[in-house]
């Protein structure tokens, strides 16, 4: 049975969002989840607290403060600048023993993916990931639901031992309301990270710079698949995403047949995305891409096939040839 940090003398206070920034800024997931978290500390009468690793994090701060935090606890180091699983598990490890968190709430990104369950291993906790849904209760504090069996299906989670871990999907909350006149009280803490938080040290990260949306925070997304017939097809869909501010994405089938990079692949496999609005152009709808995307607020499905399975989880379907359609759909929202 997992035990968490409970004792007798000490009782978990707070919550915490395990913050990330890219960049000068911090990532729309933990705004998201700032959010989030804000109406569950209002419910609940807790202190909402994020916590942000890096170098020069201060500039961070009142950011968090505008999205509600009540507390930014600093972890400064240079040493940090870039994300390493070693010295972040060590360093956020040391820091939830110390403060003793009632949840920790983390974003369902390359590196939260990464981080948390390495961090409920030490805690001696559980973890829920990829959530979608996260509500405040009265018996277990926070009660959470996650897509299941390719999204056929959802799962309540619930724990007993603390902190309670949770990652959580982008885009599955709103932003709120950013107010720059809130404040919060700003904690710098010391990081002690020694050679064995370091045996795998970063020493750079290439960047493909785009000036379309990342594919998992995206709000639309416009996606192709074994339909597109060539890489040089994608063409079109980018010359869409451009007018609508989208990010593109692939089905698997794409990727494996060379015509795009494995980067944009949605799935199982790929990235799961949850944006507001999801093209589906020439995917026939493999439970392995639904798995990935189902969760999308609005899909629209693109296929001369109208038997495709796409068409049983699409909102709009439309029967046609895509390379006559998303043009004739590119020139309408040009108007617009």
């Amino acid at each position: 049975m997992l035990e968490g940090l409970v004792t007798e003398d000490i009782k978990p206070e707070g919550i915490y969002v395990i913050l990330e920034s890219a960049g000068m800024e911090i990532r729309k997931v933990s705004l998201e989840l700032l959010s989030k978290c804000r109406e569950i500390a209002d419910l609940s009468g807790e202190v909402l607290t994020a916590v942000i690793a890096g170098k020069e994090t201060e500039r961070f701060a009142q950011k968090a403060a505008a999205y509600g935090a009540d507390r930014v606890i600093l972890l400064e180091d240079d040493r940090l600048a870039l994300y390493t699983t070693g010295a972040y598990t060590s360093v956020l490890n040391r820091l939830i023993r110390k403060e003793n968190p009632k949840a920790v709430i983390l974003g369902n990104t390359a590196v939260g993916k990464d981080l948390a369950p390495r961090l409920a291993q030490r805690l001696g906790t559980g973890m829920a990931s990829d959530c979608t849904g996260m509500e405040w209760d009265e018996r277990y504090f926070i009660k959470f639901s996650r897509p299941v069996y390719g999204g056929k299906a959802f799962l309540e989670a619930v724990s007993d031992a603390y902190p309670i871990m949770a990652t959580i999907r982008p885009n599955t909350f709103a932003l709120g309301v950013e107010d720059d006149n809130r404040s919060a009280e700003v904690i710098r803490e010391s990081t002690e990270i020694d050679g064995e938080d370091l045996r795998a040290i970063v020493k750079d990260i290439a960047m493909t710079v785009s000036q379309r949306p990342e594919l998992i925070e995206a709000d639309i997304i416009i996606s192709g698949g074994r339909g597109m017939k060539g890489p040089e097809n994608y063409q079109i869909l980018e010359a869409c995403a451009d007018v609508i501010g989208a990010a593109v994405g692939a089905s698997r089938a794409a990727v494996d047949a060379g015509w795009i990079e494995q980067k944009f692949q949605v799935g199982q496999t790929g990235k799961t995305v949850s944006p507001t609005l999801y093209i589906a152009c020439g995917i026939s709808g493999a439970i392995q891409h639904l798995a990935g995307m189902g969760s999308s607020k609005v899909i629209v499905a693109i296929n001369k096939d109208p038997d495709a399975n796409i068409f049983n989880l699409a909102d709009y379907g439309i029967v046609g040839d895509l390379f006559e359609i998303v043009p004739l759909l590119t020139e309408e929202f040009r108007k617009l």
